[in-house]
């Protein structure tokens, strides 16, 4: 039986209780504290039992449970969470960078299966599977009509590696059923969504998250970047929310010289552990830019941070989001999780950037969209910095801390001010579900065309911009896409051209009028 909201006031008391229990042991002398804590563990187990065994009606107590584990935790910082078993596998499983399936993008159009695109040279592409294609049946299961929620058809199509699946596939294009026997395979998530040439001596890597292979990722692209000779790199960090921090710190460590302070933490009992670079780094000497905004936390903040202190490199941006605490990840036996804070962590000059949190969960992430109205987003005067804050780099550069990473090259948003949710809309996946439905209508429209020709022809033509306007009105959006038009096509004609030709072909079309890009490439003339 799930939980019922009547039950509220006894998982309401139970929190109240075991608040009450932790105020009073602040002053308690530490044998009294022990006492006490293992009192009030042995009152809420007590609680749990009462509620089973004597209470009128049928309760869920593991639902009593997660709430109260919930209202704790919300109690101590925004970033201490509790994670169910359902969404810890995969959370788990995103942060490891691989997992066995067949490799297809898809999602559900209409009542349908429908593949995106397969991933290149997996199971699926080898198999023969294409865009477009509607899976019907995974063995026996019939996948069509259902509207299945999209853990039921991972679960459906993950397995054992080496394991086989018959997929029953529609292909709209030639109007036939075909049968595909697939091997599943290990499939990696990719954490570096690209690493490529800008010009003949700058590299462009772009990392979405920190995850277990991002180092290893990171390397692979900046040796071959190095291969062809860049003298200049750009690592793009925007709307990377963070990771594993000894990630960060590997990567910070290709750029900085032999026992450059990289990061630095403090925990509860005030011990202090630094951490610093080790000699060969393969990138010691070049020129490095980091791309940063609004959405740039954690591990993003960790290594702009050590660049930007040790005077190596140049960050452009927007203010960063502003998350200076340490997370240590504690699981339980059901398979569920607590991420808690369990340090503090310090760029090299030994600034903080987190920002306060002490008004609450709701306010600390409201203070997003009170940059927006405060006008940061668009005129670095407007970013509000103590003075008490100021650190100096050891070349005399003055930085801040108390809330996010200050670029040392702003670049406003390229939204107009009041327009901002089209340039957020544009980064989620409502582009992409657009671009599959116009070339599922007709998929001959871009046959044969050489990227330069496919260029040629969005440049050419509004016919898309007014699709995407109607498409988006009809999803109950209000927005002002015409006054953003120039920004809307961009990410459209990118959009094409990563269904049609491939990732590295979006970040071709997208990066070309971007503007931190240029800021970076017009400062290099």
């Amino acid at each position: 039986m799930k939980f019922n909201s009547k039950y509220l006031p006894i998982v309401v008391g139970a929190v109240f209780a075991l608040g009450i229990v932790l105020g009073s042991l602040m002053n308690a002398p530490v044998e009294d504290q022990l006492l006490a804590r293992n009192y009030s563990k042995t009152k809420l187990n007590k609680l749990i039992d009462f509620i089973n065994n004597e209470y009128v009606d049928s309760v869920n107590t593991d639902s009593i449970v997660n709430l109260t584990v919930d209202n704790i935790l919300s109690k101590l910082d925004p970033h201490s969470v509790y994670i169910p078993p359902t969404e810890q596998a995969e959370v788990a499983e995103s942060m490891k960078g691989d997992f066995v399936g067949i490799g297809i993008n898809f999602y559900m159009y209409k009542d349908s299966v429908a593949i995106i695109r397969p991933v290149e040279n997996g199971p699926s592409a080898k198999a023969g599977l294409k865009s477009g294609d509607r899976i019907l049946f995974a063995g026996k299961t019939k996948l069509f009509g259902r509207r299945l929620p999209s853990d039921s058809l991972f679960s459906k199509l993950k397995g054992i590696k080496g394991s086989e699946i018959e997929l029953t596939v529609f292909r709209k294009s030639e109007q036939k059923k075909l049968k595909f026997k697939i091997k599943r395979d290990i499939i990696p998530i990719k954490s570096v969504d690209a690493s490529i040439l800008l010009d003949k001596s700058t590299g462009y890597i772009k990392i979405n998250r920190f995850a277990e292979t991002t180092y290893k990722e990171f390397k692979a692209g900046l040796t071959r970047l190095q291969q062809k000779g860049i003298q200049s790199l750009i690592i793009d960090l925007r709307d990377n929310g963070g990771g594993y921090m000894e990630e960060a710190v590997a990567i910070g460590d290709e750029f900085l010289k032999d026992k450059q302070l990289i990061v630095f933490t403090k925990s509860k009992n005030g011990s202090t552990e630094k951490t610093f670079a080790n000699k060969g780094g393969s990138f010691e000497n070049g020129k490095v830019y980091v791309l940063i905004n609004e959405n740039s936390a954690s591990a993003s903040e960790i290594l702009a941070g050590a660049l930007q202190d040790n005077d190596r490199g140049t960050i452009v941006g927007r203010r960063s989001f502003g998350k200076g605490l340490v997370q240590r990840e504690m699981d339980f036996n059901d398979g569920s999780a607590v991420r808690l804070t369990v340090a503090r962590y310090y760029t090299p000059t030994g600034r903080s950037i987190q920002k306060p949190y002490k008004k609450g969960n709701e306010e600390y992430y409201k203070e997003s969209e009170d940059r927006i109205k405060s006008g940061e987003l668009y005129a670095k005067d407007s970013i509000k910095i103590a003075d008490t804050l100021k650190f100096k780099t050891p070349k005399g550069k003055i930085v801040y801390g108390g809330g996010g990473i200050v670029p040392d090259v702003f670049v406003p948003m390229e939204a107009e001010h009041g327009n901002e949710n089209v340039a957020y809309l544009l980064q989620t996946g409502i582009v992409g579900h657009f671009v599959f439905e116009e070339l599922d209508k007709n998929r001959n429209t871009f046959a044969g065309l050489h990227f330069n020709e496919f260029l040629v022809k969005m440049k050419d033509s509004d016919v898309y911009f007014k699709k995407f306007k109607n498409y988006i009105l009809a999803t109950g959006l209000d927005l002002k896409l015409d006054k953003t038009k120039a920004l809307v096509n961009r990410y459209i004609t990118a959009e094409f051209a990563r269904q049609l030709y491939g990732e590295l072909y979006y970040y071709n079309v997208i990066l070309k009028d971007d503007a931190m890009v240029k800021a970076v490439l017009n400062s290099k003339k």
